[in-house]
């Protein structure tokens, strides 16, 4: 299977499937003698578990990761930093109704049209218990990231939605609520309607928006690896995402050259920030914002018509522990991502000029 890796110089390849022993990862080209903040990775991944509120799914995984190289007196030592998160809570049982059977909407039958072959139980490699290796990696880019400053935060769940522009938020607020979304009013608002959704069988998607600060200028390539274009990759490589868009996105479309343009203040900076941080593929020194769309998860606990392997119309319900919404979980995978792209291209840049 090819697909298992990302980035070019810091690069990131993962293993395991969600109902295996283990899942885990390989973290190369991460400079030798950064000094590193174990329990702050932990607490990252703490931040994307299962089972950590009433309103995500109630699979219960401690989700606590293991170095196995790379790692010396709290140091990296250039080599490849290994890790493995074991899994302790998996239900497989609860997959076999599905084992002939394609849910709608899921990975499960382009999977076996592909391959002939596939795990069923959870959805074996594709499911997204694979993005906590991602948040591994993630919060490792974080700490080498320096100044940098990473935000994502719930934006907007279903029709509800956050009504503030980026420059207003309180990142503060993110983790008060288990939606984490930085405003009181709409989070409770988010929360009660994610448990009406959950109470119904059904699901609801939404959107996490991210806000990069401190993002030195020149980071990105002009032509094909453009920053944005990286960073796209990045976000809608994450399991349900269905759209990205940065700075004005489509809203840019309604407006005039005239009302878009960021006109440069003196020092080099820009009176508005409608390019979202970005010129040309290359970072320009202002913040970076962009808005990531997730879809509904597919599994639902209502019946619905699907086909089996024969090709047969069949009923099937969804079983298990899943969660109602992926939105508040998702935040810290959007910032993880985030951080691996920006520190590719920040040890890409040191090869940009004398």
């Amino acid at each position: 299977m090819a697909g298992n890796s990302f980035g070019k110089l810091f690069k990131l390849s993962t293993f395991g499937e969600s109902h295996g022993p283990a899942i885990g990862g390989v973290i190369d080209g991460c400079p030798a003698g950064l000094s590193v903040d174990l329990e702050k990775i932990q607490t990252e991944l703490n931040r994307r578990k299962p089972g950590q509120s009433a309103i995500v799914t109630q699979r219960k995984e401690p989700d606590t990761v293991e170095f196995l190289s790379g790692i010396f007196e709290g140091k990296t030592t250039g080599t490849p930093i290994g890790f493995i998160i074991q899994n302790s809570n998996q239900k497989s049982k609860d997959y076999s109704h599905i084992k002939n059977t394609y849910r709608p909407s899921h990975a499960d039958y382009t999977y076996d049209e592909k391959y002939g072959f596939r795990d069923y139980r959870g959805g074996g490699r594709s499911s997204a218990r694979e993005t906590a290796c991602r948040v591994v990696a993630g919060a490792l880019a974080k700490q080498l990231l320096e100044n940098i400053e990473i935000n994502a935060f719930t934006a907007s769940v279903g029709d509800i939605f956050l009504n503030k522009k980026p420059h207003e938020i309180d990142f503060s607020l993110i983790e008060t609520n288990p939606v984490r979304c930085p405003d009181k009013a709409s989070a409770e608002q988010m929360e009660t309607y994610i448990k009406q959704i959950r109470k119904e069988g059904d699901t609801v998607g939404g959107t996490v928006q991210c806000v990069i600060k401190n993002v030195p200028k020149g980071l990105g390539e002009p032509v094909f690896d453009k920053l944005h274009a990286e960073l796209g990759k990045a976000m809608l490589s994450i399991n349900a995402v269905k759209g990205f868009e940065y700075g004005s996105g489509f809203e840019g479309t309604k407006m005039k050259g005239s009302q878009h343009n960021d006109l440069f203040n003196e020092d080099g900076t820009t009176k508005t920030n409608l390019s979202g941080g970005i010129q040309g593929g290359i970072s320009n020194g202002m913040d970076i914002y962009f808005n990531v769309a997730f879809k509904p998860v597919a599994t639902i606990m209502q019946d619905q018509e699907t086909i089996n392997r024969e090709g047969d119309m069949v009923k099937m319900q969804g079983k298990g522990r899943h969660d109602p919404c992926v939105v508040p979980r998702a935040v810290p995978i959007v910032e993880a991502m985030a951080a691996l792209v920006l520190a590719d291209f920040m040890l890409q840049n040191k090869c940009a000029k004398l």
